[in-house]
């Protein structure tokens, strides 16, 4: 007997399906020679620090810097009856083989691992490695298995990892709460992401408007533009010195330029177009694009590739019809799949493509989000494949009394991929700021413009804008790779799957807000970074331990010389930083004084505060979360309001009314019960 083990209970009954696994348990499932159970998410956590030493629950500056020598893990206190099935199954004397289904990646992998070491399990396991929930990808993967060993380096980085935040979160949090006297969240990604955001305010707040002016003159029609200058009375000069004069045409240059096709998908560029288009934040994203991959309709989300591999052809191309199709749309070309193919680019998972199942989809069955995700997915299929958008490019120099101008304009030639796109954006009531094409007259070089008009325009320079999510998450993408080592994949903040729930985060603990879709950093976000060393608010650190996770992967570097390495840079924060700069004691906020809270965590059992979008655990250690507009309530027209989640909180429940039925398009009353399984995200269901 072998025994699955997945993610997610959605994925596990997608493997159930094909594999055709079909006697349900409860937290389990049997047939065809299998054993079938799952995680829901982390069954397994690190340890608390007071799980070391009961001391440690009061912080005090004399145990920094905490830094355990054997690491402790326990079971997740929600997750506790789905650990105990998914132990029983694993030391099931019939079962001598697992088979490993979580997430194809780092954190997938240790998800498994921590779980099999934890219930001491040492039979022999293969590693189920898909990028699809489609039947023929399950089919595909459970035919090619890959051998465990294979992915032993993988889970050493991960484990490395998640122990090196641990180390730098919990110090770094205690030492600069002490020594300010608020609760400070301290962490390696999440404070040089907060740093961009503090920067970007003090570029603003320090930044001061000046005047500048351009000369013109018409030829005939044409308007040609002088340089920018600072001084008027030099622009007065100039327009002196050229109004009613001649100007003569000193070159004509004409171009054919091109652009390509974007790219596919990465998780990075689909939440940038999600909240370019949409105004959908990075989780919200992320969250449609995960219901989409486990309704099967989407390839698995949390990838850093926009590329596709060369056995991948013919199942593209199949793709391509069916996503014409879906948009109402028709395909004016032959599409060039080879631009897509780049073996190299694709490490542990492709670019996010749709499945063949977008055939049989009723749309009315998805929400509003995961609509518009799909519809982003499948477009950007159709524009990657698209033929180039070509345009004639026109420059004109002009001289008039000594000092230059210059005329630039553009025609398209062929639209090419644009012309799908603009057609997507029409149907999706996406607006579009459309440049008015520049007619040029037949102008030759030497040609002689008598007595021009001239004129002067003022302007004045623009402060640079807030950071939005499109934006922010730009940055963290590239932020710190002038740190990478040649050679070396350049990531940038975090990774895909883990930017969203960073920002997020931030949001939680009030460190910035989020003002329609500009990040506004508060006061107790700019105390902070003036706080911490450089050393912590800067990508540096980040890009320096993703090289040596990369080496570690490779088998180039070993686990204790990363730990090492990441025990004496602790025990540096602690030693230099004992000392607090006076000027910025007092600014920060101790939540749990000043609010009232909602109620307690049914995790942990600390206490829940409101925020501007969600009802959050005080724990920084504890990932409970109730958003208040989720998928859930939103599909009913609901927001989770303080009341319904005071009752979640004492009771598990609330009874909500007007809920609105899509269906029969009607209104409701029901109880909404409240299933937290321990994942990121908490469930619900109706009692009528």
């Amino acid at each position: 007997m072998k025994l699955i083990v997945t993610e997610k209970p959605d994925v596990a009954k997608n493997i159930a399906k094909v594999l055709n696994i079909n006697r349900k348990h409860d937290g389990w499932m049997e047939g065809n020679g299998y054993y079938l159970t799952w995680c829901v998410g982390h069954l397994v956590e690190m340890a608390q620090t007071n799980d070391y030493n009961a001391e440690y629950k009061k912080w005090k500056m004399s145990d920094l810097p905490i830094t355990p020598e054997n690491w402790v893990y326990k079971v997740s206190h929600s997750k506790e009856k789905q650990y105990k099935i998914v132990k029983m199954l694993m030391l099931d004397p019939k079962v001598d083989r697992l088979i490993c289904a979580t997430d194809a990646g780092r954190e997938g992998e240790l998800i498994f691992r921590l779980v099999y070491h934890h219930v001491k399990c040492d039979k022999p396991f293969d590693r189920l490695w898909i990028s699809s929930m489609v039947e023929k990808s399950i089919k595909k993967g459970f035919d090619d298995l890959k051998d465990s060993k294979s992915k032993d380096l993988l889970y050493l980085a991960a484990l490395c990892r998640a122990q090196a935040d641990w180390l730098v979160g919990i110090n770094g949090s205690r030492l600069f709460s002490l020594l300010y006297g608020g609760k400070l969240n301290v962490g390696r990604v999440q404070t040089p992401t907060l740093a961009i955001i503090v920067n970007r305010e003090i570029q603003i707040k320090n930044f001061i408007k000046e005047k500048y002016y351009i000369n013109h003159i018409d030829l005939e029609g044409l308007e040609a533009f002088g340089e920018k200058i600072k001084n008027e009375a030099q622009a007065d000069i100039i327009f002196n010195a050229t109004n009613g004069q001649d100007a003569t045409i000193i070159s004509v240059d004409n171009s054919i330029e091109s652009v390509k096709a974007p790219d596919l998908y990465d998780l990075t560029t689909l939440q940038r177009d999600g909240n370019k288009y949409f105004g959908l934040t990075a989780a919200e994203t992320l969250d449609a694009t995960q219901q989409l991959y486990e309704k099967r309709l989407a390839t698995y989300p949390r990838t850093d590739s926009q590329f596709i591999t060369e056995d991948m052809k013919d199942s593209v191309n199949e793709l391509l019809p069916l996503s014409s199709q879906f948009l109402g749309a028709s395909l004016n070309h032959t599409p060039d799949i080879s631009i897509l193919i780049n073996d190299k680019k694709v490490s542990d998972h492709h670019a996010i493509l749709p499945t063949t199942e977008i055939k049989n989809v009723n749309t009315n069955c998805l929400s509003r989000n995961e609509q518009l995700v799909l519809n982003l997915i499948i477009n950007r299929l159709i524009l990657a494949t698209a033929p180039r958008h070509q345009y004639s490019k026109t420059i004109v120099n002009a001289d008039c009394s000594g000092y230059t101008f210059q005329a630039k304009g553009k025609t398209v030639v062929a639209l090419g991929w644009k012309e799908y796109d603009s057609k997507f954006k029409k149907r999706m009531n996406i607006t579009e700021k459309k440049k008015d094409e520049i007619v040029f007259p037949d102008i030759k070089s030497g040609q002689i413009f008598n007595s021009v008009t001239a004129s002067i325009s003022e302007h004045e320079t623009s402060p640079p804008k807030r950071h939005n999510e499109d934006t922010l998450l730009s940055v963290m993408e590239t932020a710190g790779n002038e740190f990478i080592e040649e050679g070396g994949e350049k990531k940038g903040i975090g990774t895909t799957a883990t930017r969203a729930s960073i920002i997020e985060k931030l949001i939680s603990a009030e460190y910035i807000i989020r003002d329609k879709r500009q990040f506004i950093p508060t006061e107790s976000g700019m105390s902070l970074i003036a706080a911490v060393p450089e050393s912590i608010k800067s990508p540096k650190l980040t890009a320096e331990w993703e090289n040596r996770l990369r080496e570690i992967e490779a088998g180039k570097l070993t686990k204790s010389t990363f730990d090492e390495m990441i025990k004496l840079y602790i025990i540096g924060m602690v030693d230099e930083n004992k000392v607090a700069n006076e000027s910025l004691s007092g600014k920060f906020k101790t939540h749990s004084k000043e609010r009232e809270s909602v109620g307690n965590c049914p995790r942990c059992g600390n206490p829940v505060y409101e925020g501007e979008k969600n009802f959050y655990c005080s724990n920084r250690e504890c990932q409970f979360v109730l958003w208040k507009d989720n998928r859930f309530f939103s599909e009913k027209k609901k927001k989770i309001t303080r009341k319904i989640a005071e009752d979640f909180l004492r009771d598990g429940k609330s009874k909500v009314t007007g809920l609105y039925s899509v269906k029969k398009d009607t209104k409701y009353d029901a109880v909404i019960i409240m299933v937290d399984t321990g994942g990121k995200y908490v469930n619900f269901k109706l009692l009528f």
